[in-house]
């Protein structure tokens, strides 16, 4: 007993300083993608060879980026070989609509909190249901991340529950599969109002690689309202975290976009 105290206390503090300090991130790390239009040429090309929708073109040409819909895959930038798409080392990218996902340059419209009523009965305990709705599991085990010491979810009151009787929204992940939509909405329906859905990753966004294929919805249907968009193949656990806390008026500072 005396030498687990002795390692322990060697050990010292294992919890991320968040959301104080800079987060320790690998230098691997690929975070909100940024667009350089001055060095855009044949952006239908580039588009092509892309294999993601992370770059959209208009009618008039322009080259735009939709991050929900964004693989954080080295060939996503090496698509472009004059370099106009790269990955920052920013994790800060959730959104409360779809559209602040979509952005010219790398921008994003960042989450802002809930309205009074909510954040009362939110704020300082909030419990969610994990429905995996079809996904390779990458996104749950960065779900699964936020309970540990690292990053530690509960010191903020957010758990997860086993059951949407008990829980006050639903974290939704995977491209919504034929065979999880029908458990979606029961799931949805189960759980008791007012409730938050949350979209976690690119397949519940916007159906990931899986996007198009008749087996799968595209992401969470659209007649199932979502309260927070969080981008990623799969997002860091700080992603989600910023975004939840971001919901819920806890995060320090006002900041509307970022990428500017």
């Amino acid at each position: 007993m005396l030498n687990f105290i002795r390692t322990r206390v060697q050990q010292g503090t294992r919890t991320a300083d968040f959301p104080g300090g800079k987060p320790a991130l690998p230098e691997r790390f690929r975070g909100r993608p940024a667009l350089d239009r001055s060095r855009c040429a044949d952006c239908a090309k580039c588009g092509a060879t892309m294999p993601s929708q992370l770059l959209q073109i208009d009618a008039d040409g322009r080259p735009s980026l939709d991050v929900g819909g964004c693989l954080f895959s080295p060939e996503e930038a090496a698509a472009c070989p004059r370099g106009a798409i790269q990955f920052t080392t920013d994790h800060v990218m959730a959104s409360r609509s779809r559209e602040g996902l979509r952005t010219e340059r790398g921008e994003i419209e960042l989450a802002g909190a809930l309205d009074q009523r909510m954040r009362q009965l939110f704020g300082r305990s909030l419990r969610l249901r994990s429905v995996a709705a079809g996904s390779c599991n990458g996104c749950e085990a960065e779900l699964v991340a936020l309970g540990n010491v690292v990053f530690d979810m509960a010191r903020f009151g957010i758990q997860f529950v086993a059951s949407p009787r008990h829980a006050d929204g639903l974290v939704v992940t995977g491209a919504v599969n034929t065979n999880m939509r029908d458990a979606l909405y029961r799931t949805y329906e189960a759980t008791p109002e007012p409730k938050l859905v949350i979209a976690v990753g690119a397949c519940a966004i916007s159906g990931g690689p899986f996007r198009g294929s008749p087996e799968v919805a595209d992401g969470v249907p659209s007649d199932i309202p979502v309260d927070l968009w969080v981008p990623g193949c799969p997002p860091h656990p700080l992603t989600i975290l910023d975004g939840l806390l971001r919901l819920l008026g806890r995060m320090p500072g006002p900041r509307a976009m970022r990428g500017r």
